[in-house]
Order: C-alpha cells, then sequence, then structure tokens
C-alpha cells in the first residue's frame, strides 16, 4: 500500500467527488494520506473527511500565506485542535518567499513560534520552504528542531542542505515534481538522501505528475511518484511503497493498530 503523506481534500477543487474519490482508495493501493492543514479555518473541514475515512489522518497548523493577522490565542486554538487524536503534526509551517503573501518578517515570527509549539506538544513538523532556505534552515536550527523531528515537504533544496536535515532526523517528502521532465535537482537529491528517509507525497490537487501534469492532482495518482523514485534508486516500485509507508507511519507517529483501521 502508498502512504501519501501530503494532500489536501478540503480543497474546493475536490467539492464535486470527494467522496468517490476517497471512498476508491484502498482498491487503488492507496492505504494512508495525510491531510496537511493551511489554516484554523480549514480544520473544521478537515475533522470531517478524517472521521468519515479512518485511513485519513491530518496536521493543524497555518501556512506562511496566511499569518499575517495572526495572535498568540491562535496559538492556543491551535494547540486546542491538536489534541484530536487524527492530528498527527503541525504544519504545513515554513516560509514562502515566491509569493510573500506575507511580510518575511511576520512569516518569520511565526514560523518560530509554531515550530516552538510543536515542540511543547512533542509533535513532528511539516515544513513549507519556497525560495527561503537560509531562513528556515536558520531557524530550525535556533529551535532544535531535532527535538521534534517531521517532513520537509516537497523538497527543493540542495544534497548539502539535506545533509544537515538528516542529521536533525527528519524526513525529505518527494511528490509530482520529480517526474516533470526538467526535473534535474530533485532527482540528484533524490539519489543521495537514503531509502529510510524518504516519503512520497501528491500535495493534490497541486503539482500533478507526468503524464497527467495540468490536470486535478489526487492521491490516485502517487504511483508515479513511487515508480520515478524507483528508477532513481535503482530498485522495485514495490520497495519503494514498502519502505516509504514505514517511514511516513514513522515520522507521524502512526501505530501498527491505527495504521489497520
Amino acid at each position: 500500500m502508498l502512504f501519501d503523506s501530503h494532500a489536501h481534500y478540503n480543497d474546493e477543487k475536490f467539492n464535486a467527488d470527494r467522496d468517490e474519490l476517497l471512498a476508491s482508495m484502498h482498491e487503488n493501493n492507496v492505504g494512508l494520506i495525510m491531510n496537511s492543514c493551511s489554516s484554523l479555518g480549514e480544520i473544521e473541514d478537515i475533522f470531517a473527511i478524517c472521521e468519515k475515512y479512518p485511513f485519513v489522518y491530518a496536521s493543524v497548523g497555518i501556512h506562511p500565506h496566511e499569518v499575517e493577522n495572526l495572535t498568540e490565542n491562535d496559538m492556543l486554538t491551535l494547540k486546542e485542535y491538536a489534541k484530536n487524536p487524527k492530528i498527527k503534526a503541525i504544519g504545513e509551517i515554513g516560509l514562502d518567499y515566491h509569493y510573500d503573501f506575507s511580510p518575511r518578517e511576520t512569516q518569520k515570527k511565526w514560523f518560530a513560534r509554531q515550530a516552538e509549539t510543536a515542540k511543547e506538544l512533542n509533535m513532528p513538523v511539516i515544513i513549507h520552504d519556497r525560495e527561503a532556505h537560509k531562513d528556515c534552515m536558520d531557524i530550525l536550527r535556533a529551535c532544535d528542531i531535532r527535538e521534534t523531528g517531521g517532513v520537509f515537504h516537497c523538497y527543493a533544496g540542495s544534497a548539502e542542505m539535506a545533509r544537515e536535515i538528516l542529521d536533525w532526523g527528519m524526513y525529505i517528502a518527494f511528490g509530482g515534481t520529480l517526474t516533470f521532465k526538467n526535473s534535474v535537482r530533485p532527482a540528484e537529491v533524490a539519489k543521495y538522501v537514503p531509502l529510510d528517509r524518504i516519503v512520497i507525497e501528491t500535495d493534490c490537487p497541486y503539482l500533478t505528475p507526468e503524464p497527467h501534469r495540468g490536470k486535478r492532482n489526487s492521491s490516485l495518482y502517487i504511483h508515479y511518484v513511487a515508480e520515478r523514485l524507483a528508477e532513481i534508486k535503482g530498485v522495485t516500485a514495490e520497495e519503494i511503497e514498502n519502505a516509504t509507508f514505514e517511514n511516513a507511519k514513522k515520522c507521524f507517529k502512526i501505530t501498527e493498530g491505527e495504521a489497520a483501521l
């Protein structure tokens, strides 16, 4: 079975067929899904999905696009939501200097604050890092993220940066970009990162892999990521499937009993 370690099934792009799609996952070899949160306003919809589908877990956190008007009360709300047993991580949190929808200093403040909250809760983090490698790494070093662990979602950094992330005990996630024809660096990094520290994801409905690029993404396409990773690693797709499934369970502290639901 495959584990899609980063999806957004609460997104409106799934409104027309969300239930039909999720109901088809097991027959299409998708065993577990981590639904990542971007704002506190999404969490009730995410909880509803998790309740209906036992194989869907979730994170709670505020994406860098959404942090401009955050307050300390929001951190208290985040902590309350994190008590739900289906919440397995704090995220996605981080920095996004590509769009700069929130001021950079504000992004850094609330990234650090949420990382510290994850430490308080002893929960792994899901990191969003877009064109902000240095500041992102500086913040994670300062808060000593090795105490919580977690995953770098849609990894776009270098192998050298990955080395330090691996030293922290974290995982590296690869998604649809790994399949793109011009995707040189992700392939180089995927070759470098040990298989026991890799997870795979879709980030659906975004970042659809080849050969469906341009269409809406879903977990039904995650096997393309596994197959491309198998080519890079020189192993079978089944080995990738088994390893990344177990890695994601470890990353998010999902027990055997929970995974069997």
